[in-house]
């Protein structure tokens, strides 16, 4: 199977993937049905696993369950969570079912932990925030939760991922470990990039201030762009050239 599924086929290919596996062993019997099996679709398996990672000492489980699964419940956010669940399954050859990023895939978790703090960004700030500085302690991955990031959104590794307040990344974008998408200047308003859709930044790769980065882009490892791009090209180097 390689295709996109939604709603209840995705749901139920996932029951299905960890039950085989679950079948043929026991040893992650109870971490897959307090995980998935336990559950009737994504919004109440993903508001469990979110809110036992982000509850601590000064915050109960029980104190954010039902806010966090109101974000996810959200028709928008629930398309964008099976969107991503679809990009990792397609563009990332190590993910073989569709079951992984929910399981095991840190940016996938990170990732949706963002949208649960964009979510409430206006009538929860502090609460929003508090997700983004637990999220950065757990996974190494920092996302303001004013920043604005599309749907089906493949975060390979994610280790060292740095988004800021006022950057945006269009849908169905790559994004690999030690990317920063940062600010220059102390303006308020928008000192961070805008990436457009279908883009690929690779490993490492450094983009800073208010500048454009447009449709179908790739950004090669370790790059440093300090200049708009314009739609379907590659550049490379420090600073980014275009050399496609």
């Amino acid at each position: 199977m390689n295709k996109r599924l939604y709603n209840s086929d995705l749901w139920n290919e996932i029951i299905s993937e960890v039950s085989k596996i679950n079948d043929n062993d026991k040893i992650l019997d109870k971490f897959f049905r307090e995980s998935i099996l336990n559950f009737d679709n994504i919004e109440e398996c993903l508001s469990n696993i979110l809110s036992k990672k982000l509850s601590s000492e000064f915050i109960s489980f029980n104190s954010i369950i039902n806010i966090v699964k109101e974000a996810v419940s959200n028709k928008k956010i629930k398309k964008s969570i099976e969107e991503d669940i679809n990009a990792f399954f397609l563009k990332d050859p190590a993910c073989k079912m569709y079951c992984q990023p929910i399981l095991f895939y840190k940016g996938f978790i990170a990732l949706q932990a963002y949208r649960v703090g964009n979510f409430w960004r206006r009538d929860k700030l502090e609460f929003s925030l508090y997700i983004q500085s637990l999220v950065s302690e757990l996974y190494g991955v920092d996302i303001h939760p004013n920043s604005k990031i599309g749907c089906g959104i493949m975060v390979d590794h994610a280790t060292g991922i740095v988004i800021g307040e006022t950057a945006e990344l269009g849908d169905n974008s790559s994004i690999f470990h030690g990317v920063t998408l940062g600010g220059v200047g102390s303006d308020k308003e928008k000192r961070h990039p805008k990436v457009g859709k279908n883009v690929l930044l690779s490993a490492n790769t450094t983009i800073l201030g208010d500048i454009k980065i447009g449709d179908n882009v790739k950004i090669g490892a370790g790059s440093v762009v300090l200049k708009d791009l314009p739609d379907n090209c590659t550049a490379v180097g420090i600073p980014a050239k275009v050399i496609k």
